[in-house]
């Protein structure tokens, strides 16, 4: 399945109601969503800076990451989201091996 990176910000609001009600939301909110659209949660981390919370993602499909994603952000806890869409090792050798053979066929402006 493919792997995806998404990031976040929670709204003021939303660390208010975390600082009263203190809880893992890695487990009481991202595992459940994510498997209920088929995916699994590989891991993740909460961050200070940019973003709040950093997760990995294994899912079937760009919809059904999408669509946790929406779901999310329509919750209205979220300030800013961003998710990536991860290629695996195997992957980037197979791009590295395509650019390749591409390469001749791209003129650069000069």
């Amino acid at each position: 399945m493919p792997l995806y990176l998404y990031e976040l910000s929670y709204t003021a609001e939303s660390i208010a109601a975390q600082i009263k009600n203190p809880q893992d939301r890695l487990e009481t909110a991202a595992r459940p969503i994510i498997e209920a659209a088929g995916g699994k949660l590989l891991g993740g981390g909460f961050c200070f800076g940019d973003n709040d919370l950093v997760i990995l993602v294994e899912a079937p499909d760009d919809e059904s990451v999408a669509a946790v994603a929406m779901a999310v952000v329509a919750g209205g806890a979220v300030k800013s989201a961003r998710t990536t869409k991860l290629l695996s090792g195997a992957q980037w050798v197979a791009a590295l091996k395509k650019a390749s053979s591409l390469s001749a066929n791209y003129r650069p402006a000069r």
